[in-house]
């Protein structure tokens, strides 16, 4: 027998100005500036202009917008209440250049149409281009490239057609493009190389012994080629300063572009001072227009179904302005209190920049000092820089799980993976360290860690195996 009843639940609903904020809390300061400027586009109540009230008093300090300070009633509110001083006074011009690479497939296009080849030729050479992995490479088969071509292209095509044409894309710049795996990729490479005995050497020992070469057999290798070790270590060397990836060269589209890292954050030491400012980039300081809150007061008594209408429409861009306004005023607040409880957990790090002074800090640590959400740490950390006089840095890299030294001291994972890399670059490599040696060259160190760790943050470093990392 089935049973009505009411049930009463309480759930947590988020206001348009939450929404906004959140969202703009999220973007980084180049991303905001975008965003700003599509919603200067979008709400004519907006407006970035220098408020000429303002600029008659260019002397005196600005004061802050308080959005819950005003009425929604439409009585006259003060102009200063418009203004929305939510960033510094420094542009930072230093941080607005960026620069675009020339596109890969535009590049292989212009050495295609160098050459002498038929408009059929250059239909398959363009489908091969526009076939081409990001790193250069040709992962799809000859067959499925033909299909492809019939099918996409309308163009009927035999297999040995498209390999000439791929053959010919193989030639072009940069060496190795067109290649189906690493082995060939390389060979392509050598074989447009000067050829020199160390290169010589090279190709045969991918050629014929590649197999031997990836697991680094050196002793097979010099056996079955006839080769003394310095001639194996020359060919060795010559291997190892080819490009494993020629597309990386270049970027793939001009929407792609190689953009300077803007810092959200510059941090300044003054005799053992550490403070921090905002740098604008490019953001205008965005106000609610004046005008529009005298229409809003001129419209209060309409009479006509257009002039209602009229009124309304101001109403709701007036309102989606304010919560925009606030919103920014709020992603400031959160952006700069969670900055500086950053910067004092580790103020001692950031005087000198040295990792031994990181401490160990997780999210939490630093939701409890600001009585933020561990969400909206979150979003503030992720994607943003800060400038330091020692480099710059994503806020992400303050940020590690804690374990204990031998003496029983707290210290970061950062300290651990560094002292690590330490360990294997101090190494022979001629008889590199497993992981069980490398705990003990840890313990040794001061550090405790289990060989399973050890694993883990040798492949979160990216230090192959010890077999891998044997040389001549």
């Amino acid at each position: 027998m089935q049973k009505q009843g009411l049930e009463l639940k309480q759930t947590q609903r988020l206001s348009p100005l939450q929404i906004q904020t959140i969202k703009l809390i999220e973007l980084p300061v180049q991303e905001l500036e975008q965003r700003i400027r599509a919603e200067l586009d979008e709400n004519p109540v907006l407006d970035d202009d220098p408020d000429p009230e303002s600029a008659k008093n260019e002397d005196e300090q600005p004061r802050d917008v308080s959005i819950d300070a005003m009425k929604d009633d439409d009585g006259d509110i003060p102009a200063y209440r418009f203004k929305v001083n939510n960033w510094g006074k420094d542009p930072r011009p230093e941080y607005n250049t960026f620069s675009v690479r020339e596109s890969f497939t535009q590049s292989l296009r212009e050495q295609l149409g160098y050459r002498d080849l038929s408009a059929r030729e250059l239909q398959i050479g363009e489908f091969i281009i526009g076939s081409l992995d990001d790193d250069g490479y040709l992962r799809r088969d000859i067959e499925s490239l033909v299909d492809d071509m019939a099918f996409r292209a309308g163009l009927e095509v035999t297999e040995s057609e498209v390999e000439k044409v791929l053959k010919i894309i193989q030639e072009f710049e940069p060496a190795g493009v067109g290649a189906r795996d690493l082995r060939e990729c390389l060979l392509l490479q050598l074989w447009a190389a000067e050829q020199t005995p160390d290169t010589v050497a090279a190709e045969r020992i991918l050629e014929e012994q590649f197999e031997e070469f990836s697991n680094k057999h050196f002793q097979k290798i010099m056996s079955r080629l006839g080769l003394d070790e310095q001639s194996l270590k020359s060919a060795m060397a010559r291997i190892t300063r080819l490009n494993p990836a020629p597309g990386g060269q270049l970027d793939d589209s001009y929407s792609d572009q190689a953009q300077q890292i803007v810092p959200d954050f510059v941090l300044t030491e003054e005799d053992g001072e550490l403070s921090f400012e905002m740098p604008r980039f490019r953001i205008p300081e965005v106000r609610l227009g004046r005008q529009y809150a005298d229409l809003l007061a001129g419209g209060k008594g309409a009479a006509s179904k257009s002039e209602k209408e009229a009124a309304s429409f101001v109403r709701q861009k007036y309102d989606s302005a304010k919560w925009f306004v606030e919103a920014l005023r709020q992603r400031q607040n959160t952006l700069q209190k969670t900055m500086q409880a950053i910067l004092d957990y580790q103020h001692d790090y950031f005087l000198d920049g040295e990792e031994s002074h990181l401490r160990p800090m997780v999210l939490k640590d630093i939701a409890e000092k600001t009585g933020f959400d561990i969400s909206t740490i979150s979003r503030v950390v992720n994607s943003k820089y800060i400038e330091t006089h020692f480099g710059i840095f994503p806020l992400k890299y303050f940020f590690s799980e804690g374990m204990e030294n031998k003496d029983g001291d707290e210290v970061s994972t950062r300290e651990l993976k560094k002292a690590l890399q330490e360990c294997v670059d101090a190494e022979d490599k001629k008889k590199p360290l497993t992981d069980e040696q490398l705990v003990s060259e840890m313990e040794r160190r001061g550090y405790k860690v289990a060989r399973r760790t050890i694993a883990k943050y040798r492949g979160q470093l990216g230090i192959p195996l010890a077999r891998w990392r044997k040389e001549l």
